[in-house]
């Protein structure tokens, strides 16, 4: 099996571990070093930027 291919930009994943302050981590420990529950609020802090930037879109 193959790595899947993130969908999420690397850039936009330190920016949301900045947000959620588990930065220190992932520079410390990689992304293996966050909890499982910091992996799920990284991804509902990435839908929340999208759906905030398609209703910018949108206006």
């Amino acid at each position: 099996m193959g790595r899947r291919r993130s969908i999420m930009s690397e850039q936009l994943k330190m920016e949301v571990a900045k947000d959620l302050g588990i930065l220190d981590t992932v520079e410390q420990e990689g992304w293996g070093g966050i909890k499982a529950k910091d992996a799920g609020n990284m991804v509902k802090r990435a839908i929340q930027l999208a759906e905030e930037a398609v209703a910018k879109q949108n206006k």
